[in-house]
């Protein structure tokens, strides 16, 4: 790629403006940056010049150049300025190398919050499902961004309703850093119910300032999940939904995908079963997706002061269990594995979910 020797605020305003000129994509506008060596070089040069582009054809290249999309770039960086908003353009610092994986990385990122540093493979995972979920699906999303969290793990969502909302809010419950990708402006939180979670993530957009959400919009924001991201977790979502898409560009981008399975005849566990056919990796808990992504040892499991039965039974409770098999790992006979649950259940610190037992 090449890198401009320009002032890293020219180049950014030139990149910003060809962003804000009709006709042209993330692609048209590589193709001008890679073309004459800058953004800026491309803004300056002639129509002979602009038609020896490939792929640029006539409406293109009367469009560079105007003097609206300039006027539109001035007033976003102050826009951007006054909102604590910062922009990221492709080929200069502090643009997520991750991204370079898509085949159409956008020119410009609209970012509020703290980015955490994101290499070709970062060590974050996107995590990715319906939002009519089940309970069990926000149980289980909740156990596995918890830890992933406490390993230091960024999570990535859409912040959509559903799973996308347990994802983010336990991840950052725990200390941990979360990525929310919008189909709308950072400025323009959708759904407005989650205002308050997305005021303690950072948030990430390839769409200007006070770009309304649009159906066609969350499609394209599901690629950057995929990419920013070293894998994609699916824990629901039906055979057309927008999981399964974020699915595909996570393997387009040489991502892995993980799966949960679900309840045999769900169509909210269609996509993963899918997915899990075709080569996807069957995961139950934040250790299955470490494991096979070689992240570390296993996760810490805090014990709090608890009585010994009851404590064995919480520290048996790594993944989602029923009474066979917390009695097989506790070895408690089971009228004192019962009494045990109880309690814990009393203090809050478990939950029965379909049958099943796990940590709240």
């Amino acid at each position: 790629m090449t890198t401009s020797v320009l002032a890293p605020a020219d180049e950014l305003l030139a990149l910003l403006t060809l962003r804000f000129t009709p006709q042209l994509g993330p692609r048209r506008i590589e193709g001008l940056r890679q073309h004459f060596g800058s953004a800026r070089a491309a803004l300056s040069a002639g129509l002979g010049e602009l038609r020896e582009v490939p792929g640029l054809d006539v409406k293109s290249v009367a469009a560079i150049g105007a003097a609206k999309a300039a006027e539109q770039a001035q007033a976003e960086v102050l826009k951007a300025w006054e909102l604590g908003v910062t922009l990221l353009g492709r080929g200069l610092d502090g643009y997520p190398e991750a991204l370079e994986a898509l085949g159409d990385p956008p020119p410009i990122l609209w970012v509020l919050g703290d980015l955490p540093e994101l290499p070709v493979v970062p060590r974050a995972v996107g995590i990715v499902g319906t939002r009519a979920a089940s309970p069990h699906a926000h149980t289980l999303t909740r156990q596995i961004a918890t830890d992933l969290a406490r390993a230091d793990v960024t999570v990535v969502s859409g912040l959509a309703r559903g799973v996308d909302t347990s994802a983010h809010t336990a991840a950052v419950d725990a200390g941990g850093v979360s990525i929310g990708i919008l189909g709308s402006a950072v400025n323009h939180v959708y759904p407005s119910e989650n205002a308050r979670l997305a005021g303690r993530l950072t948030l990430l957009s390839e769409y200007p300032l006070g770009t309304p959400p649009a159906q066609h919009h969350f499609p394209t924001r599901n690629r950057l999940i995929a990419a920013l991201s070293a894998a994609t977790l699916v824990v629901e979502g039906e055979l057309k939904s927008g999981s399964l898409i974020t699915a595909t560009h996570a393997l387009e981008c040489g991502r892995t995908v993980f799966a949960v399975p679900g309840r045999a005849g769900d169509p909210r566990a269609a996509g993963p079963h899918r997915l899990l056919r075709e080569g996807a990796v069957l995961t139950e808990s934040a250790q299955d997706i470490l494991d096979e992504l070689g992240w570390g040892a296993a996760l810490a499991q805090p014990l709090p002061d608890l009585p010994p039965e009851q404590a064995r039974v919480y520290g048996a409770l790594t993944t989602l269990s029923t009474l066979d098999d917390l009695q097989a790992s506790s070895g408690l006979p089971l009228p004192e594995l019962q009494t045990a649950l109880l309690m814990l259940q009393l203090l809050g610190l478990v939950e029965e979910v379909g049958g099943r037992w796990t940590r709240r």
